[in-house]
């Protein structure tokens, strides 16, 4: 039999195992409660703060235009739109045509219209040796696009026009839809061949009252 000091032991070993199990449980609780802030604060800094992509920073501007049609669907009236600056001339044309998909930015002042029907997306673009650029956008551009000769004319023009003028290698451009030619957009002009800017387009320019 155990004698009362061996009891006095045992009693206080067991109690301390039982404090250095406590012990370990609050720190483990603890600990848990630290990491959960610690994530809660990080996601809420960068909620809040949002890294910074310094490689689009760094990357140049330049000033482009940007063609759509005006409000009677008779000339095309040009917008300036701040895009990013390629070295590649496929590159370049491309920001220049997601900046024409965008739309008019003085719609609500000025009644241009936009172009293209909304959602249209571009897919990619090629350039021949020839200057003409072969530009494919998917199915929501005939699919979506109100039709009516003058609406497809000002497509048309508004892409040739806004990509000749701002890409100096792009001569002509032919319009594809899904990697395929385009025998038309809604039933009207035939878009089989490349089109070449048309400056009579060009909304005249507005004389200064004296």
């Amino acid at each position: 039999m155990s004698t009362k000091k061996q009891r006095r032991s045992e009693n206080f070993k067991d109690r301390q195992k039982k404090k250095s199990t406590r012990i370990a449980y609050l720190a483990a609780i603890i600990g848990g409660i630290v990491l959960l802030l610690v994530l809660f604060f990080v996601i809420l800094f960068n909620a809040l703060f949002p890294p910074v992509d310094m490689e689009a920073l760094n990357r140049k501007k330049i000033s482009a235009k940007i063609y759509f049609s005006d409000p009677q669907e008779r000339f095309l009236v040009p917008e300036k739109r701040v895009i990013y600056k390629e070295e590649d001339t496929a590159q370049q044309a491309g920001e220049v045509i997601r900046a024409l998909l965008e739309g008019s930015k003085t719609k609500s002042k000025t009644g241009n219209v936009n172009t293209f029907p909304a959602g249209v997306v571009f897919k990619d673009i090629r350039l021949d040796k020839d200057g003409t650029a072969q530009v494919n956008f998917g199915a929501g551009l005939t699919k979506n696009h109100p039709g009516g000769s003058t609406a497809e004319m000002m497509t048309i023009y508004s892409l040739t026009n806004t990509l000749t003028e701002n890409v100096p290698q792009i001569q002509a451009v032919k319009i594809l839809v899904d990697g395929k030619e385009l025998p038309t957009i809604k039933g009207h002009i035939s878009t089989t061949h490349p089109f070449r800017p048309d400056p009579d387009l060009y909304a005249p320019a507005k004389e200064e009252k004296s």
